[in-house]
């Protein structure tokens, strides 16, 4: 029979097995209630509202164009490109990451429209960065207007769940008011349109794009963490796309845009409902900023000795 003493021994070990188990996949947190947005756009299947972009080998389309895998090897990493521009709207998928070793792995949910004004695109950034340490993956988050890439607007969190047991929504919400980043309903980020940051607002049509790639000369510190393959292929999965908005039209302008869906007259991504967040989704933001935001550009003075003019206090 076990002495008293052995017994406290094996409770710490137990406690201290329990502790170092979490702390390898990030803290574990319950978020506050927020309004469900993705439960108020219709679902877009992947072959009608995608084509491929590249990576044709790589590309899995499954259960009849619901879901669809993207896969890095060392041949060649995949990505998915929408068939319509948007001026504006609700983006959103359902993506499950690839767990084990990730260093250098990134996967992108993102709008861009490098293709249209290469030297003066706008890009509105999700990036699910692999971590060479520990199995959590890290959320970062940025904004380009106008071709304004030599003033990065990162933003990098944690996320509160293993992002590779099961599928979580990451959406963005955009529209002449502000672009709002939210996981799974709830906001991470709020980047508001005014005098401020009205230079590098993304004002342009844009494409979505779904990726997965080799970033190693920057995802982890400056690629000191590169991909290793040894451990491929990478698999994201992603389904319940979303992409509701204004669908660009160089005939029509903007402002008369009606809701692609034609559910209704009134269009909920410009309009009034949408110009600022709710007090529920205000909460949310509040709570995923103090628990989770581990990296904003506003406050890197080393990188900037002047911050951009939105960083200031109003």
């Amino acid at each position: 029979m076990a002495s008293a003493e052995e017994k406290l021994l094996f409770s710490s070990l137990l406690v201290f097995s329990l502790i170092a188990t979490v702390s390898s996949r990030g803290a574990v947190y319950t978020p506050p209630t927020v309004p469900s947005l993705t439960n108020r756009f219709n679902r877009v299947s992947i072959n009608q509202g995608y084509s491929e972009s590249f990576g044709h080998s790589n590309i899995h389309i499954l259960n009849n164009g619901s879901n669809a895998n993207l896969v890095l090897d060392k041949s060649s990493g995949s990505g998915l490109v929408s068939q319509s521009k948007y001026n504006y709207g609700f983006f959103s998928a359902a993506i499950k990451l690839p767990s084990g070793f990730t260093s250098g792995v990134v996967i992108a949910f993102y709008l861009s429209n490098a293709d249209l004004y290469p030297h003066n695109h706008d890009e509105i950034d999700i990036e699910l960065l692999g971590h060479e340490k520990r199995r959590d993956w890290v959320m970062q988050t940025n904004i380009y207007g106008n071709g304004s890439v030599h003033t990065g607007r990162e933003e990098k969190i944690y996320l509160w769940f293993d992002s590779t047991q099961q599928f979580h929504q990451y959406s963005i919400l955009w529209n002449s008011h502000h672009i709002v980043f939210l996981v799974d309903n709830v906001p991470v980020r709020e980047f508001v349109h005014n005098s401020a940051s009205s230079s590098v607002y993304p004002s342009k049509p844009m494409s979505v794009y779904a990726t997965i790639w080799d970033a190693s000369e920057w995802a982890t510190h400056g690629g000191k963490y590169p991909v290793n393959y040894q451990y491929a292929p990478f698999v994201a999965s992603f389904g319940e796309m979303e992409m509701e908005g204004c669908v660009w039209n160089p005939k029509v302008s903007a402002a008369s845009c009606p809701r692609s869906s034609g559910l209704s007259s009134l269009d909920p991504v410009e309009g009034q409902e949408f110009v600022k967040l709710s007090q529920e989704q205000i909460n949310g933001l509040e709570w995923a900023r103090r628990k989770l935001l581990f990296y904003s550009y506003c406050k890197d003075t080393t990188r900037y000795k002047v911050l951009p003019p939105e960083c200031k206090p109003n």
